[in-house]
């Protein structure tokens, strides 16, 4: 189920149907709800006194949308008076419906209906809705109640046409038709304080005088209307006028001129005739007037017709053609009364001029308006700016004679305010080009470029890409690989900083490895110890790398050494345990004793028993506990080193040890053995010297697999990738100092690999850019001898050919010539011949004049039509538009008249005498004009005119600074190339400086700088100094190590030979001493020699006589200091201070031969260790055991155990490690900067401070957990890049000494480190060739002149001056005239101005208005000082002047006018006053900007002028105070009532008072006055003097009292000042304690 929608426009109504078979559609939607009348009274009338209201329909109700709801209304019977009554008095078969069906609106209804709402209009006041308003009667505070209206309107948003407002209420309430708003106070009009009054009109006897005002606001809303401008006041002179003097002035008057008209055809009759009128009522009379009639009215009007018609066929005109006719004047002869007079009081001898030729008007003519040019918003920007089209329209008819003139020429409106249907504005966004190869010569100084070989660098550099600006593609557009699009202009993107378009690289550097120290050597194992074969292994040693580059070049040295051996044992059995030895019999004699046999592999660890092949030893080993008198021979020794590191053909490598007699037998014991058996030598280190290792070559190039090509083919899921090739190396095995061996020599199992895979660099095509759109050619038309206009186009490479891809093309800049510029179309003015003279009709002349002579001033007139190049007729237009200044139509001509004076013509000039000269022409009168007067005057007529010469030598003056020093631009096309170019670009060298010249005439005018020079400069050659970098010396020397004893660094430095100069490389961060530093971590061994001890000799034992050689003797060893490691045959001697002198071992030692029969013990053990943190109360421990009992039992054997404390740096020590402090970052040779790494080194250091083996802190368990080697990055010294200089762009000014043309340049990356800084020159500027500026200079306007006349109607004219100027009109050298010429076209801007203007010379006695005041300054209506609108106003007033009395009913009225102005300002206006005299004060309006005015200020709030008191002062002799009561004048004293008001005035006795007393009223009784010192207290409230001079009673009671209070004052203060006696038995006074206590101790 659903609905349609149709829209009936003709009807305005909607309907729905429903797509039903069994529902029919509704012809009407809203024709049961909108068909009623907007009123709900239906009056059916039953009798005359009642009848049936009907209520509006309710809302319409039912389940569903649609045809079956239903609505009601309410039906009253109401009695005619209005009153509600009972159905039965109405007629009940006329009772309207209460309930009828209706349509019940769905809510998706509401999408097809909208509110139409118009903006508010003005603010009217409350009680009336008209445009009058009336002033409010109630006092206005700040503004006016007022109510302004809106339309609204129910309309369909498909056509929005208009429909019921009843249907949109369904939907939404209807917006507010009204709303309150406010209106401003009535503002009345504000004028000017009155000028000066002017001087009197008349200088004897009486005369008038005036003043005048200007209106500053005028009255807005209601306001009161501006006062009276003028004021007007008669004036008297000391001198009477003589009697002689004539009482009247006459003065000639003349009117305006007539309406230019044609004259009447010749042959008709003058149906007119010239009258003069002497009456005194009318303003026009005594003036000549002519009266004519049309013949030919039907002749005018078929004529005008006839024009208007050719008008639709010759669109534009194609010649122009001047009709002169001619124009009269009313002339009359005016007294100073302002009555009119005979003529013949004014005009003497000479007739007034009352006609002359004329021009007839022409009325600007323009053509059509042009079809509306597309709007300059095209598409739907974030912003709602409107844009803007244009209609433009030719001018095909000058003005002539004052008719209309032309009408703006130009039209915009705007247009796509909202732009919703318009597409999106196309964005635009930064693009970039891949990144070029990585480059390290930019980063060299001068210093290292001569040194460095460019081509084995490497390490960090730089690299660069082109940006450029491209249009965003559309959403729905496909996205290829790589996104391309067309170039466009870089401003597009000028709101979006650009991306980053240098960057960091680095070139691989020579593979580098960091090792460690060789492992010891492993004993003899089998190739794989899981599967043993044969009997021939290895000997292996290896070592780690500790750090590599992340180069994927090149490998690290071996890692791992091998040496073939014998017998390979993987696991051994080893005894770890030895049981006490238990005799077998007795207690001494043959036993046996345990052993703990284990298998262990070759680190020591336990492994199962099984994984030993040999035999197990026994567990029980056969020993012998000697008896008390047997021989006893101690344990055997340590083996001692190796004599030889390895076996060769005639040495091999043996160790010993020894063992000693440590008691001697006795009677029948068991002898010692023999001095053989105390020795045991062995072979050792048997295995050749032969050692082998595994040597990798360098990783080949990546070539193809074929067999994971195959893969791919077979596994491809659709996505190219790049190719997986394999690389390979060669491994051998090398035998050490030798060269290549066979493979078995080397252990195989560590062999390195042969192949790995890798990538195959991919195949890039070259990727270009689409060709940029091409440039813009020309849009105005050129000369035909200009050169040909070119415009170009470009791409960009944004990726270059790779690994066998498509090259880039070779065309990536292109240039053409313009095609569709036009040439400008070629017309001249075509001009013809001057009519002859043409005058005022005769018939005009002798009706006005009665002469009948036809000469004097006329105009002659020329048609000028419009020529093409070819001579064929054009049009006007095309001449206006092409042709240049159009030539005059109109000149001025003179018929001579038989009295003028007659001259010859003008000679040839004279020759010119050079430059600066001047030349003379002549002329002379002739005939009877030699004796005229009039003719002999030669400043009407002059006889000889001068001239300057033309000169054509000009001087040539430098003007302003020269320029900076401008370097040759690169060539367009390899700016293009993308900029990795800006490298090459030079900074300095040899480029030109540019100075202005200013080309000057002989009279000092500035004119074209061709006339001097060809370009308009001086041009110099000038040398920008080329940058010196900071330079330092080579590297001195590596210092000693900085540690005498372990880990410490060594140093080398550079020292600074030149500072940079103009802005060349900056030095690195020196120190003090201008030094630049490197450091290293070096090592010095602190055991590299050791002491080498050899066994103990033979316990000597000096024996007396035959006793046993038993008891205490002495035993001796030899020790020699040898380099540590080395073994005991290779070592040889060094000497013995090499070694450390502190921990020498003993040479000789006193020894114990046991006697026979004694305990014997063996030699002590070890010390065990002590705790770790050596902590007080610990100790250590050391035994040994027996070895022989003693033969009695009384006899002790020696302590089995010694035990010592622990002490800190003595007994006892602790380890850590230490490190070194960090090399500095490390390169290769090769690099300047990028990655690289530092280290530092690891020592173990004793308690005591003194560093030992690192073995020594592993032996206790430390473990290092400090880093020693860290990559580090040295930052790359890049140097300032930059963008290409833009264009140079257009001259600031287009003439003038001001132009200058600028171009600039962008930082693209900033200088980092030591690299080259940015120059501060980002723009330059280049001065414009000085042309000379020419203005139309609009002279102000001249005095209001009447021609042929006193006053009248006149004329004032201005007039239009060509001046040559240099730039600015304000400084020096001020403008200059030139030729009008120069200016362009003059008759062209007179058009364009104003040139004359009506005005009007008062008369002696007239009555007239002022020139116009100045435009007030702009005002805003405010409210409580904020801005009511945002348009102010500014008025400008004419007052009425009357100079003579009697004329004053012929006054015009005052007038004034405003304009809206911008820029205004609020104003506030308060009420002045100045200070009181003689009860009066000036109060007057100010505004708030100090001007003072009338009218603004409050009237209700304006202070008293005037000071009064109450009651008033009607007692004689009395006035009225300035503290506002009543008091006497000077010479008289008040004599007060009760109530305090005065009561009369007396006299005061001894002032004379002669003057006043005839004046006073007699009323006043004259009473004897006190002295004049009473005037002391006249404004006092309280007077001490009474009105009859005497001293009043209370102040001799004040008095008294006051001399009283004095008295007890002294003698209370006598009193208590006054020192008490005490006796020295009474304690000192306490003082009173006080209730708040302050901490003085004195309290």
């Amino acid at each position: 189920m659903g609905w349609t929608m149709t829209l009936k426009d003709d009807f305005g109504v909607s309907a729905w149907t429903r797509h039903s078979g069994n529902f029919l559609s509704l012809l009407l939607l809203f024709l049961s709800l909108f068909s009623i009348p907007a009123h709900s009274d239906i009056v059916l009338p039953k009798a005359h006194h009642f009848s049936w209201k009907a209520g509006s329909w309710g809302q319409c109700i039912g389940e569903v949308c649609g045809s079956g709801g239903f609505q009601t209304r309410t039906i009253w019977c109401i009695h005619m008076e209005g009153w509600t009554t009972h159905h039965s008095h109405c007629q009940h078969v006329e009772k309207p419906e209460s309930k009828r069906q209706c349509f019940k609106v769905c809510d998706w209804h509401q999408d097809l209906f909208e509110w139409e709402i118009s903006d508010w209009g003005d603010c009217v006041l409350v009680p009336f809705f008209s445009n009058e308003l009336k002033v409010r009667t109630a006092e206005c505070v700040t503004a006016q109640h007022g109510i302004q209206r809106r339309n609204i309107h129910c309309v369909r948003t498909s056509n929005r046409s208009t429909v019921s407002i009843r249907i949109c209420e369904f939907f939404s309430q209807k917006p507010p038709v009204e709303q309150a708003c406010l209106i401003p106070c009535p503002q009345d009009c504000v004028v000017s304080d009155f000028t000066s009054w002017s001087s009197c009109s008349k200088t004897c006897s009486a005369g008038l005088q005036h003043r005048t005002r200007h209106v500053l606001a005028a009255p807005m809303y209601g306001g009161a209307n501006c006062p009276n401008l003028t004021e007007t006041r008669t004036c008297t002179n000391s001198v009477d006028c003589p009697v002689a003097e004539d009482e009247y002035q006459y003065s000639l008057k003349v009117g305006a001129w007539s309406k230019c008209r044609l004259p009447h055809n010749k042959d008709s009759l003058l149906n007119g005739r010239t009258t003069v009128n002497f009456g005194v009522s009318s303003n026009e009379n005594n003036s000549i007037t002519l009266h004519t009639l049309d013949p030919h009215p039907q002749f005018r009007h078929h004529q005008y017709h006839h024009r208007q018609h050719a008008l639709v066929h010759i669109r534009y005109p194609m010649s122009w053609e001047v009709e002169v006719g001619y124009q009269t004047r009313h002339v009359r002869c005016a007294r100073n009364d302002g009555k009119n007079v005979m003529l013949s009081l004014c005009t003497k001898d000479n007739s007034p001029l009352t006609f002359q030729a004329c021009v007839m008007p022409k009325d600007c003519q323009t053509s059509d308006w042009s079809s509306w040019s597309s709007c300059s918003k095209t598409c739907r920007s974030t912003d709602l700016s409107p844009g803007y089209r244009v209609r433009t329209r030719v001018m095909t008819q000058i003005p002539h004679g004052g008719g209309k003139q032309c009408p703006a020429l130009e039209e915009k409106e705007a247009c796509n305010i909202i732009g919703d249907l318009l597409p999106k504005c196309p964005r635009y966004t930064w693009r970039t080009a891949d990144w070029g190869e990585c480059h390290i010569r930019p980063l060299l100084g001068q210093q290292d470029r001569r040194r460095a070989n460019i081509s084995k660098l490497c390490g960090g550099g730089v690299q660069t890409r082109k940006t450029y600006c491209v249009q965003v593609p559309d959403d729905s557009a496909a996205h290829y690989r790589k996104e391309v699009s067309r170039p466009v202009n870089a401003w597009l993107c000028d709101g979006d900083d650009p991306p980053l378009a240098v960057q960091n690289c680095s070139i691989p550097c020579q593979y580098r490895c960091l090792l460690s120290q060789w492992s010891p050597w492993s004993a003899c194992l089998h190739e794989n110890c899981k599967e043993p074969q044969g009997k021939k292994g290895f000997r292996q040693r290896k070592r780690e790398v500790l750090w590599e580059s992340s180069n994927t070049l090149g490998t690290c040295p071996h890692l791992m050494e091998f040496i073939p051996c014998e017998d390979p044992a993987c696991y051994l059995w080893q005894i770890q345990q030895k049981e006490k030895c238990i005799p077998t019999n007795s207690s001494c004699g043959p036993g046996t004793a345990e052993q703990n046999v284990t298998c262990v592999n070759t680190e020591g660890g336990d492994v199962p028993a099984t994984h030993c092949v040999d035999d197990p030893p026994p567990t029980e080993e056969a020993c012998e506990v000697a008896c008390s008198a047997d021989c006893v021979v101690g344990s055997w020794s340590s083996w001692s080193f190796c004599s030889h590191s390895c076996a060769t053909k005639t040495a091999e490598g043996k160790q010993s040890r020894t063992r000693t007699v440590l008691a001697i037998p006795g009677k029948d014991g068991k002898a010692c053995p023999a001095a053989p058996a105390l020795e045991e030598w062995r072979v050792c280190n048997d295995h050749p010297c032969n050692v082998f290792y595994w040597e990798a070559s360098e990783w080949g190039l990546c070539t193809e697999d074929t067999s994971a090509k195959i893969n791919e083919s077979s596994s491809w899921n659709g996505t190219s990738s790049c190719p997986v090739g394999v690389q390979t190396r060669n491994v051998s095995c090398m035998k050490m100092n030798a060269g290549p061996v066979i493979n078995k020599r080397c252990l195989d199992s560590s062999r390195p690999e042969t192949n790995q895979p890798c990538s195959l660099p991919c195949k890039k095509d070259c990727v270009v850019t689409p060709f940029s759109e091409w440039t813009a050619c020309p849009t105005s038309c050129l000369p035909d001898n200009s050169t040909a206009a070119m415009q170009s186009r470009y791409r960009i490479i944004i990726q270059t050919a790779a690994n066998g891809g498509q090259e880039c093309p070779d065309t990536v800049y292109e240039e053409r010539e313009c095609d569709s510029v036009r040439v400008c179309p070629m017309y001249r003015w075509r001009i013809h011949k001057w009519h002859s003279c043409t005058l005022v009709p005769d018939s005009v002349r002798r009706g006005l004049s009665g002469s009948g002579e036809a000469c004097g001033n006329g105009l002659e007139t020329r048609g000028i039509s419009c020529a093409g190049e070819d001579g064929e007729p054009a049009n006007m237009t095309e001449c206006l538009q092409w042709a240049g200044p159009f030539p005059s139509q109109i000149r001025e001509c003179r018929v001579p008249c038989k009295d003028d004076c007659t001259l010859t013509a003008w000679s040839k000039f004279s020759e010119c005498a050079g430059c600066g000269s001047s030349r003379t022409r002549r002329r002379s009168l002739v005939g009877r004009s030699k004796k005229k007067e009039q003719c002999l005057n030669e400043d009407w007529y002059p006889l000889e005119e001068n001239e300057t010469c033309p000169c054509n030598q000009f001087l040539s003056q430098p003007f302003g600074n020269w320029s900076a020093c401008i370097l040759p631009n690169p060539p367009v096309f390899k700016s293009l190339q993308g900029w990795m170019r800006h490298r090459e670009v030079k900074e300095c060298g040899q480029g030109l400086r540019y100075r202005a010249v200013a080309c000057i005439d002989q009279r000092g005018h500035l004119i074209n700088p061709t006339l001097c020079t060809d370009s308009g400069y001086i041009v110099e050659v000038c040398h920008i100094p080329c940058p010196l970098d900071c330079k330092l010396s080579e590297w001195s020397s590596w210092s000693a190590c900085s540690s005498s004893c372990g880990s410490g660094l060594k140093t080398r430095s550079k020292w600074l030979r030149e500072k940079a100069f103009n802005g060349g490389r900056p030095c690195p961060k020196l120190d003090l001493k201008n030094q630049v530093y490197e450091a290293v971590p070096c090592n010095r061994e602190c055991g590299q020699y050791e002491w080498r001890i050899e066994p103990w000799s033979i316990c000597t034992i000096n024996t007396v006589d035959d006793l046993p050689a038993c008891g205490e003797g002495v035993q001796s060893r030899k020790i020699r200091c040898v380099m540590k490691g080395a073994a005991s045959g290779e070592e040889g001697s060094a000497d013995v201070s090499l070694c450390d002198q502190e921990e020498i071992p003993p040479r000789a030692q006193v020894c114990h031969l046991a006697c026979p029969n004694d305990c014997v013990v063996a030699a002590w053990g070890a010390w065990s260790h002590c705790p770790l943190q050596c902590g007080p109360g610990s100790a250590r421990n050391r035994s040994r055991h027996i070895l022989r009992l003693p033969a009695s039992e009384k006899a002790a054997c020696p302590e089995l155990v010694q035990s010592e404390p622990c002490l800190l740096n003595s007994t006892c020590f602790t380890y850590q490690y230490r490190v070194s402090d960090w090399s500095t970052c490390q390169l290769s040779e090769s690099a300047i900067c990028g990655q690289g790494s530092r280290s530092r080194l690891l020592d173990c250091v004793r308690s005591d401070g003194k560093t030992v083996e690192l073995q020594k802190c592993q032996q206790f368990g430390l473990i290092n957990k400090l880093q020693l080697l860290e990559s580090c990055v040295v930052d790359c010294p890049v140097s300032c890049i930059l963008a290409d200089w833009s264009p140079w762009a257009d001259c600031s000014h287009t003439c003038g000494t001001q132009g200058h043309s600028v171009r600039t340049r962008r930082i693209l990356q900033e200088a980092h480190e030591e690299g080259r800084p940015c120059p501060n020159q980002l723009t330059q500027t280049k001065p414009c060739s000085i042309r000379p500026c020419y203005l139309w200079l609009l002279n102000d306007w001249s005095p209001c002149t009447v021609e042929g006349a006193k006053c009248g109607e006149g004329v004032r004219r201005r007039n239009l001056s060509c001046v040559v100027h240099w730039g600015n009109l304000h400084e020096s050298p001020p403008p200059q005239p030139v030729d009008r010429a120069l200016c362009g076209d003059v008759l062209r801007q007179h058009l364009q101005q104003e040139m004359e203007q009506p005005c009007f010379v008062p008369c002696p006695g007239d009555c007239h208005l002022t020139e116009w005041s100045t435009w007030s300054s702009c005002q805003l209506t405010c409210l409580e000082g904020r801005s009511f609108e945002s348009t102010g106003r500014q008025a400008r007033s004419r007052a009425v002047i009357i100079q003579a009395m009697e004329n004053q009913g012929s006054c015009p009225h005052q007038v004034f006018e405003t304009q809206p102005c911008k820029g205004g300002k609020c104003h506030t206006y308060q009420w002045k006053t100045g200070g009181w005299t003689n009860n009066k004060r000036a109060v007057w309006c100010q505004r708030s900007d100090g001007v003072n005015v009338t009218g603004g200020c409050f009237p209700q709030k304006r202070p008293t002028t005037l000071r009064h008191c109450h009651p008033p002062c009607t007692k004689p002799f009395s006035h009225c105070t300035p503290s506002g009561v009543c008091g006497c004048e000077k010479g008289y004293t008040e004599v007060m009532t009760s109530h305090g008001f005065l009561d009369y005035c007396t006299r005061t006795p001894g002032v004379d008072i002669n003057k006043k007393a005839d004046v006073k009223t007699n009323s006043g009784r004259l009473k004897p006055r006190p002295s004049q010192a009473n005037d002391l207290f006249s404004e006092w409230t309280l007077r001490p003097v009474g009105p009859d001079g005497r001293v009043k009673l209370w102040v001799y009671a004040v008095t008294i009292v006051g001399f009283i209070v004095i008295l007890f004052i002294i003698t209370l203060s006598f009193l208590i000042c006054k020192p008490s006696k005490t006796s020295k038995a009474s304690p000192p006074p306490q003082k009173p304690l006080t209730l708040a206590y302050d901490g003085d101790v004195d309290m």
